[in-house]
């Protein structure tokens, strides 16, 4: 009888010392961290100096060592150097390691998520974007990037998905349902031949959208709302598609720029990424050069302007790269790497403009979203309901 309450008693002590399991829904570090960031992001300084413009470049993947690489490569100073306003980013999602739909849909939305996640919160409900925020303050908006108008972190902007895969068509929908002005990237097929068959080029066409697949085509015509879509699915690397970057940047600053409204408009550098995975030191230097080129397009357009904030930033580093020969003379370098895929390394963000100094120190992912809130004046306008 004793041995039996003894084994009762020990079952019971151990049970009860258990840590509870996390349902398989909900990940392990996303309710306290929210919480914890939400706070945070509220009692962080931010200016009060509001900007009547926000360019926001993000290079894709791209960290410290893919900023030298393009600086040795360059041979001359990046115009990244003529920013005063720098700061650290720490970049996890749920999990340590993000994707670039977490990472995005912090930065869009102020909310941590789970990796792959499209604009969605832990529990599968919508988060609303700085973009539908401005949209509804009557800001224009538009969006560049040089992977897929659909990719991760364009659609992060526009978008709610619950996983990122597949789900291009079903992007593009969503994109019809919104009110940006510009829309600029890769991914013809999946508005030509739409979600049930639904022609969503000539959609746009009737919604008043000057729809092109070359932007050097365009010249000096300025259309009140563009899409150009320069590739069937993801676009060439920089030998094929040339100019593009740098050549869209303007046009989009020089349509949202054109009425002397507010714009908000946001810019991927998408291929320093696609480098990182490749492990290859010379894509990441052709992209990271392809972006500084379109950085100067933001930056002079600011400094004429004088009301322009440019912040340049990344989602995450790629590929643990580090740079560990080369010359700086002949502007080569010689890089390698730790991984394939993408690390938990802080990085860079850059400012430029009114209210640049909001985003000194060492923040979250998350507080870029909390600052442009306030600083475009859209802080009291209410979320999405779930």
């Amino acid at each position: 009888m004793n041995k039996l309450i003894i084994i009762a008693a020990s079952f019971l002590l151990t049970t009860s010392c258990k840590t509870p399991e996390v349902p398989k829904s909900e990940p392990k570090e996303a309710t306290t961290t929210i919480q914890e960031i939400k706070e945070k992001d509220h009692t962080t300084f931010v200016s009060n100096q509001r900007p009547k413009n926000v360019i926001f470049l993000i290079g894709d993947g791209m960290g410290l060592t893919q900023i030298t690489a393009g600086s040795i490569a360059k041979k001359t100073p990046l115009v990244l150097e003529k920013f005063r306003q720098i700061g650290l980013v720490k970049t996890y999602s749920t999990k340590l390691i993000t994707d670039s739909a977490a990472g995005a849909t912090a930065m869009a939305t102020g909310s941590k998520t789970y990796n792959g996640a499209i604009s969605m919160d832990i529990h599968q409900n919508k988060l609303k974007t700085i973009v539908e925020y401005a949209e509804e303050a009557n800001w224009l908006t538009g969006i560049v990037t040089t992977a897929t108008v659909t990719h991760a972190t364009p659609a992060c902007f526009y978008g709610h998905q619950p996983t990122r895969s597949r789900v291009n068509q079903k992007l593009a929908a969503e994109f019809m349902t919104k009110n940006i002005e510009v829309l600029m990237g890769g991914g013809w097929n999946y508005f030509k031949k739409g979600l049930d068959g639904r022609d969503l080029i000539a959609e746009a066409q009737e919604k008043g959208y000057f729809v092109t697949d070359d932007i050097e085509q365009v010249g000096d015509y300025r259309p009140e709302k563009m899409i150009c879509l320069i590739s069937p699915k993801l676009p060439p690397r920089i030998k094929e598609r040339g100019n593009y970057l740098p050549l869209a940047a303007k046009k989009a600053i020089d349509i949202l720029s054109y009425p002397k409204s507010n714009f908000f408009l946001m810019i991927e550098g998408a291929q320093i990424d696609w480098g990182g995975h490749q492990n290859q030191s010379d894509y990441i230097v052709e992209e990271m050069l392809d972006f500084d080129r379109t950085i100067q397009e933001a930056f002079d357009f600011a400094e004429k302007d004088g009301n322009t904030l440019v912040l340049v930033t990344a989602d995450h580093e790629t590929g643990g790269y580090s740079i560990n020969g080369g010359s700086a003379k002949d502007g080569k370098v010689e890089g390698k790497f730790t991984s394939d895929y993408h690390t938990a390394t802080m990085v860079p963000i850059f400012a430029y403009g009114p209210g640049a100094e909001s985003f000194t120190g060492i923040m979250e992912n998350t507080e870029i979203f909390y600052k442009l809130k306030y600083l475009m004046n859209i802080d009291s306008l209410k979320p999405a309901s779930d």
